[in-house]
């Protein structure tokens, strides 16, 4: 075996593996399974971050703290968003993994697409995720997408709607009781 082939062979064997995608079983207003396509090939960093959180349980209780109708969903703060946690704070954090370098792409923020959330400095994405209700071309190429939901838009489309500017919830915000990886 020549040196290329077989640094290539190990390369691909200590690689980490693939998902496929995740599912997300959402309890609250709504109730149902999200199915979402995840793209490593676009965004293979983000992936890998928030398919090891699913892995480990991380997302599991995790409330969509903020939901603005017409625009998006967003979860993913393993920090302050477990469901009974305080919820003022949700939102505001992240998971015990490091921030990632943006992985900025072409593919455009339409219905179903799912992105990481960040704050200002496009190298801050880490454990929240957003998924969009309706097109939102503002955000191309400013945030990383790491998705696309195959199945359950209409349990996307169910999830409590916040109030105010910024989508904040009030009340029992809906949670996303179990997420899991899927290949």
């Amino acid at each position: 075996m020549s040196m290329l082939k077989l640094a290539a062979t190990f390369a691909v064997m200590a690689s980490p593996a693939l998902a496929a995608g995740l599912q997300i079983e959402v309890e609250g207003e709504a109730n149902g399974v999200i199915t979402i396509d995840l793209l490593e090939d676009v965004a293979p960093k983000h992936v890998e971050q928030i398919t090891a959180l699913a892995a480990d349980g991380q997302y599991d209780g995790v409330v969509f703290h903020r939901v603005i109708d017409g625009f998006m969903a967003q979860t993913g703060d393993v920090q302050y968003g477990k469901m009974g946690g305080d919820m003022r704070m949700a939102g505001r954090g992240g998971s015990n993994r490091p921030d990632l370098p943006a992985e900025f792409s072409d593919i455009n923020y339409d219905r179903g697409v799912v992105g990481m959330a960040r704050s200002q400095n496009p190298n801050s994405a880490n454990s929240q995720f957003f998924i969009m209700f309706a097109p939102g071309p503002f955000l191309n190429g400013q945030y990383t997408v790491v998705g696309q939901v195959t199945d359950g838009m209409d349990v996307v489309d169910a999830i409590k709607r916040g109030t105010g500017q910024n989508g904040a919830v009030v009340g029992q915000p809906d949670m996303m009781k179990k997420v899991s990886v899927t290949e």
